[in-house]
């Protein structure tokens, strides 16, 4: 028998609080640095992010988290699209891919409006895929994150 290496994206509960903070903060390293706003939510995504009404979400593999995404509320309509880690040895899998069109799923089921981000040019696959699912560049607001220097949106139609 032949089991099939599935991407499943699930949605967060307690147990598995430590993921996004585990997968952000390998990313935040990597590439930038983690700033205080970010351990602040990542060591409270309970508080910081579900509670006030925004989601988490998982991408599960072979068993294995490797990836993450979540939704901030700004609004009622309006969602940030924030915190998205994909674990290193799970890069070219597509899991970057399967979170969006989750996210664009779920705006769609709950009647979001606009869904927008905040990035970096340097991190030209993530560009990609952001313009790839119709996210366009929009006026950057400054002070929300040192790492930012695009800030893009999609309208959910």
């Amino acid at each position: 028998m032949v089991t099939q290496n599935k991407i499943e994206i699930i949605p967060f509960s307690p147990d598995l609080k430590e993921h996004i903070k585990t997968l952000n903060i390998a990313w935040l390293e990597k590439y930038f640095r983690v700033e205080d706003k970010d351990k602040i939510t990542l060591s409270n995504p309970q508080e910081e992010i579900i509670d006030k009404g925004g989601m988490i979400f998982y991408a599960k593999y072979n068993d294995e988290i490797l990836g993450t995404v979540s939704l901030l509320k700004e609004n009622d309509f309006t969602f940030e699209l924030s915190k998205m880690a994909v674990s290193d040895k799970a890069q070219g899998l597509g899991i970057g891919n399967k979170l969006l069109e989750h996210c664009i799923k779920i705006a769609k089921e709950k009647d979001m409006k606009t869904l927008f981000l905040y990035s970096n040019t340097a991190l030209l696959p993530a560009i990609h895929l952001y313009k790839k699912f119709g996210f366009k560049e929009i006026p950057l607001e400054k002070g929300i994150y040192e790492r930012a220097d695009i800030k893009m949106e999609k309208k959910i139609s």
